[in-house]
This record gives structure tokens, sequence and C-alpha cells, in this order.
């Protein structure tokens, strides 16, 4: 433990916790459960980070490869050294693997490319292993060939700009740099204007030379550097899209699954330039010209292309992947769930691409399951989960889901989500707006390791708020990790937060024990920062007597975007008003404040076990009363009606997606009764908190 960590712990333990105002707890049981938590962020060690680490990330470990079940195994194994009850739940999953990946420049002055990022002499986990083979996940396999087209980010208004330039890519061969938006995005949007086959790489002016120096000198990516990635759009297996892959699950022909249908391949921006430097055509808007030592043009040609892809797809398409749980049981509501998880796969070493998340899973149950064997057992169940194939498209997560989820719907309080979560000093953190105050505070108990007072202040800070009554942003969650089954698909709040910094390895064979050393996290302080954090928002939503929403903040949040949406429609001079919305959420935050005060009134009195428990079940239908079981619209898998993924880009959020999507299409009479249908859903959630607020007032 450094100084600053052990002199802040002190503090932390000597403040009158019992004074403190902890939402869902009596002012008797805050006390007790501060305690609790002080003595449980002790646990969670640098050194223990250190160590999973070191033998997590020893060798790349894609899905479905004999060196992800020795990761399996790792988990397992320690978490039944603590005394934690496993699971394994392995599922078949359509997922065809490279055997071979090729790109030549075929004219002018023919060459074949060397895909592979090469030796790193001072990381010797570049070359004590067999990389990873160059290539996205659910490429399609095939050979062609054309001349080369330059697409931007090969963004849908890329590709506008090229029809406004009279440039085509049917027939071609389209080369993107990757960023602003999902690269599945941009390999359905290659094809559906017609190329033949995409090429993707990283640009210096993103993540390379441009932005700092290159491994191993620095921390960005070098010139052989690959972002490897799926390029599937759908989450989880696309052989049994929306129900779990079970053992005699009934598995659709792969010319039915939602999977690109043209080669996609990833290459390093020193091969990128090959393609790229000779390039002719149109002058590129500014915007275009990526970070590459000469002018950027679109094409077509005079370069020309040939990409080949061979996989297992006709001989070996189906590849196991493995769940894994530790569990311990709640002493008083051990049918109510709180679930931790991270995913456990990578396309390299992938020492923060997740093993950083994996490592934060396995010591806050270390933390906690030693104060179980101290006689503190948690009144809810909690679940540590680590997920497999989450790099292939959420895979692990989406199946588990799909299979348990009646029971996660009854049960389920809240998913905390561990993603690539220790890389760097900078705390970030977002997820459903009812579970943010409490991140926030459980930030406040988590001394930061730069010795600069606790995580909160240390983010407050780099915030650089205007005004003392605002607070850090927030991530919103509308997808592109394992949370998206719990909350996209059920409507089960979630949280998810991590340390980030200058990093341009991502999933590169050069996210590795050594870079982590080197830059991401050299003391492996922000590991153990980041697993405190997690210890203790377990433990605070696992001994809640109220559970700890905060339906208050969810509703101004979301009043927010319901605002937007009433502007949106009215500069569509359409006859409807947005107006129903912004009342329904205003209905919504004055039941959440009528709820807050029977809450916290009946907490200072005295709150029957019986009554409790009913509240504590109502309360669990809030959020998923904003879900709907047909899903959008445009995609029936997202059902939260609050947040999703945005259809065109994948990274970024569309929020109130089943309105907010027929506003973009131009179609006012989706408009209507989309808004007819959530305005019903926000006066469900109220009426739910309006039962929880009238079970409290009778008790």
């Amino acid at each position: 433990m450094n100084r600053h960590l052990a002199l802040s712990l002190a503090l932390a333990l000597a403040a009158p916790v019992g004074a403190q105002t902890t939402p869902g707890y009596s002012l008797q049981s805050a006390a007790t459960e501060r305690a609790t938590e002080s003595d449980a962020i002790l646990r969670p060690s640098a050194s223990s980070a250190s160590a999973h680490s070191k033998f997590l990330s020893l060798q790349p470990h894609m899905a479905g490869t004999p060196a992800q079940a020795r990761t399996r195994d790792y988990v397992i194994d320690r978490m039944k050294s603590w005394g934690l009850e496993t699971e394994v739940r392995a599922y078949s999953i359509w997922m065809p693997h490279p055997v071979s990946t090729r790109v030549w420049r075929t004219a002018p002055d023919p060459i074949e490319l060397n895909l592979r990022e090469g030796v790193i002499a001072e990381d010797t986990t570049s070359s004590a292993y067999p990389q990873v083979m160059p290539f996205n996940g659910y490429g399609a396999a095939g050979d062609v060939r054309g001349e080369v087209v330059y697409v931007n980010y090969g963004l849908i208004e890329d590709y506008a700009q090229l029809d406004s330039m009279g440039v085509s890519v049917k027939g071609k061969i389209a080369i993107a740099r990757y960023g602003r938006s999902f690269r599945g995005i941009k390999a359905r949007e290659a094809e559906k204007h017609g190329a033949l086959g995409l090429i993707m790489y990283s640009d210096p002016a993103d993540d390379g030379f441009v932005r700092g120096d290159v491994y191993p000198a620095g921390p960005m990516r070098p010139s052989q550097g690959i972002q490897r990635g799926s390029v599937m759009n759908p989450n989880g297996d696309p052989s049994t899209p929306g129900y779990p892959s079970t053992a005699n699950a009934k598995r659709i022909a792969v010319g039915k699954m939602d999977v690109p249908h043209i080669p996609v391949l990833p290459i390093s921006y020193g091969n990128a330039a090959e393609l790229l430097r000779g390039l002719s055509g149109k002058s590129i808007p500014q915007p275009w010209q990526g970070g590459l030592p000469f002018r950027y043009h679109v094409g077509p040609g005079p370069v020309q292309a040939r990409i080949a892809v061979l996989t297992d797809a006709d001989t070996n398409p189906y590849k196991q992947i493995w769940n894994t749980f530790g569990i311990i049981r709640g002493s008083e509501f051990p049918d109510e769930i709180v679930i931790i998880g991270g995913h456990r796969d990578a396309w390299g070493p992938g020492a923060a691409d997740n093993v950083s998340g994996t490592v934060s899973v396995l010591e806050a149950a270390r933390a906690i399951s030693e104060q179980v064997k101290a006689g503190k057992r948690p009144k809810r169940t909690i679940v540590f989960a680590t997920w497999d194939a989450e790099e292939w498209g959420l895979i692990g997560s989406t199946e588990f889901v799909e299979q348990d989820s009646l029971r996660l719907t009854k049960s389920a309080v809240a998913y905390l989500n561990q993603d690539d979560v220790a890389q760097g000093p900078n705390f970030g953190g977002g997820g459903s707006p009812s579970l943010r105050a409490l991140l926030r505070d459980v930030a406040r108990t988590v001394p930061d390791p730069s010795g600069q007072g606790s995580v909160y202040d240390v983010w407050r800070k780099r915030a650089n708020l205007a005004a003392d009554s605002l607070e850090p942003q927030m991530g919103d969650p509308g997808g592109g990790s394992d949370f998206a089954g719990f909350y996209n698909h059920l409507g089960i709040p979630i949280a998810d937060w991590g340390f980030g910094g200058p990093a341009g390895v991502y999933h590169s064979a050069y996210d590795s024990y050594h870079w982590m050393v080197k830059f991401g996290d050299p003391t492996f302080e922000f590991h153990a920062a980041n697993a405190r954090i997690g210890t203790a928002a377990l433990l605070r939503i696992a001994n809640a007597e109220i559970l700890p929403y905060d339906y208050v903040e969810y509703a101004r949040t979301v009043q927010r975007f319901s605002s937007q949406v009433e502007r949106a429609i009215a500069e569509k001079h359409w006859k409807l008003s947005g107006a129903v919305l912004n009342a329904a959420v205003a209905r919504m935050e004055s039941a959440a404040v009528a709820f807050n005060a029977a809450r916290d009134h009946a907490l200072a009195t005295q709150l029957s076990p019986t009554i409790a428990k009913q509240v504590n079940a109502t309360l669990l239908g809030v959020e998923r009363q904003l879900t709907r079981p047909q899903g959008l619209v445009t995609r029936p898998w997202f059902r939260n009606l609050v947040y999703a993924s945005d259809e065109n880009n994948g990274y970024s959020t569309m929020v109130l997606p089943s309105v907010n999507e027929a506003i973009r299409a131009g179609d006012e009479s989706t408009v209507e009764r989309e808004l007819v249908d959530l305005v019903k859903r926000f006066d469900s959630a109220t009426q739910v908190l309006n039962v929880a607020t009238g079970l409290l007032q009778r008790s």
C-alpha cells in the first residue's frame, strides 16, 4: 500500500460515517455499511492485480482457442480457492477463424504487403507466442481485386460526399480509416455501396505518431500496428439470432445470417501508405486528410489491390466459448442478484482490453470472499462473471442473457460492467442514470492513486466544472460492451467505469503486460483502485435496505432528451407536439421525488422487513417498464426505449430511439405512434414508483 493510500484510508475510517446520508439505508445501517466498505476497499491490491494480469496476458487468447480455455481455468481456480461457488457455461458458436489473409498492391509496382505486426525486441510477448492473424471477425471469405477508393472513415456521410464528387466504390476496393463509428457499420456501408472488399487501417492522425511517441518509445500505435475486431453488427451468435445457442438450438442457414458478404481486412498504417500514396483523383475535403506524410486522394486508382481471405467456415465453423461465474449467496435476499462482469477474450495478449476488466472482477471477488470468511456475508447474492467472445459481438454475455432472461428480468438488481478499465490515470463513468449518484458517492470513498484526494475529487478537478452544482459528465449506455444484453435488451440498471489515458495498442499484438507496465499502469494502482470501486459498489447495492436507485436523476436526465425531441418535432413543422413526452417525464420526476421522501422517512423510523421486500420487488419494475417485448422497429433485439446504440454508427448512443429514429427518417406517422407508446411506458414507470411510495407510506 502506498503512503497516500494509507493516509486516505485512515482518514476515511476516522470520518463520522454514521452522519453521512446514504440513500437506501437508515442512519444505523449506513454506519455499518460504510465500515464494511472501508474494510473491503483495503483488500484489492496492486500486487495481486499485477500477478493476475501477468498470467492472463501471457499470450494471445482469442475466443475459440486453447489459450482462451487457459484463462477460463485460471479464473475458476482462483475463485474456488477463495471459497466461491463456481460455474462454467459453454456455448457452441458459429465463429469461423481465419486460415489465410493476404493483401497485394497489384498495380502499379505489384507487391504483397506483409500483414504481420512483427516482433518488438523488448516486448517478449510479441515473439514468444504466435500472434493472432490480422483479420476482421465475421468478414467473408473471398478473393477480390479492383481499383482502390479512399472513403475517409467509411461513414454514411462520407459516401454521400463521394456521391457529390461523382466517385463510386462499386466494383472497387474501399479503404477506410478506423474511428468515428463501429467497424461493422463501415463494412455494411461498403457492401451496400457495391464495394468488392474493404480494407481498414488506424491512421496515425487518430492513434499513431501524430498523437505521441509510438510503441515501444511511447504508448501510441507503431507503423506496423494493426487493429483487429469484429465486423458483425448484431449481438450474439449469428446462427441463433435472439435466442441462446444451447445444445439443441435451431441454427439458421449461413445465407440468412446478418454478417458481411464481402472480404474485410485490417492493415497497418505503414501498409496503408502503400495503397494511399499513389491514388489520384479529385481533391479531398480537408477533414479527410490523415496523418501520413503525403496528400490524400480518393481515386479510384490508378492503384489497384487484391484481398484474399480463407476461413474454416466450410470445415470447422463452430467453436466452443466459456462464460465463468463465481457466486456468493446472499444472507437475506438470495434470489436478488447483483452482477459484476467483464469479458475475458482478446485479439492479442489483451492486457488493457480486457485483462484489466477481468482483474477488477477477480479482485472484487477476492475482497468480498475474504469478508464472507470473516463472517460478513452480503444480503443479496453477488455474481462475479467473465464473458467469452465479447470481441466477436458481445456473444458470451448475450447468450447468457438470452438463456436466463426470465430469471434476470425477475431478480437482477444491477449489472456492473468492467471493460478496458485501467490504462491511464483519467477516471470516467457512466451507465443508467439511476445508478450514477451511487457511482459518484462510491468514488468519493476510494483514494485516487495520485494521492490528490479521492477518485471523485480528482475526477471533478479534471472536469473543470463551471459551477459547484454541476457534476462530471457521465456516459450513456448505448451499446458496444457486455452491458448491452442487460440494459438494452432487458432494462436492468447498469453502471460502468474505468481509468484511461493515451493508448494506441487497441486490439493489437502490443496490448501486452510489457506495454501496461511501461505506459498504461506501471504500478497497477489504478487496477486496484478500479477494483475498490467495484467492491464498494457491489456491497452498497447488495446490502441496501431499499435499493439505491435514483429516479429523480433518471427523470431529469431523460427530460433533456425529451426536450430535444420536442424541438426536433417543432423544426419539422408537423402537426403533432412533443410536449406530451415532456409532461410524462415530468410526472415521473414528481413521483420519484415523492418516493425518495417516503423512503427516507420510512428508513428514519422503523421499516418492516416485509414492506422493504415488497418495495424492492416493485422497484425492479421501473426501468423494465421502459422496454417493450417487440423491441425497436429497426432492431427488435433492442428493447430499451431510452437508450440504444445508433444503428448508423454503432458506438454512439441514440436516446429515445423509437422516436428519434422515426424523426431522422422523416416519418411523421411513426413518430406520432411511437410518442403515444413512449408516453404510456413512462406513465407505467411512474405508476410503479407510486406503488412503491404507497407501500412505504403504509408501513
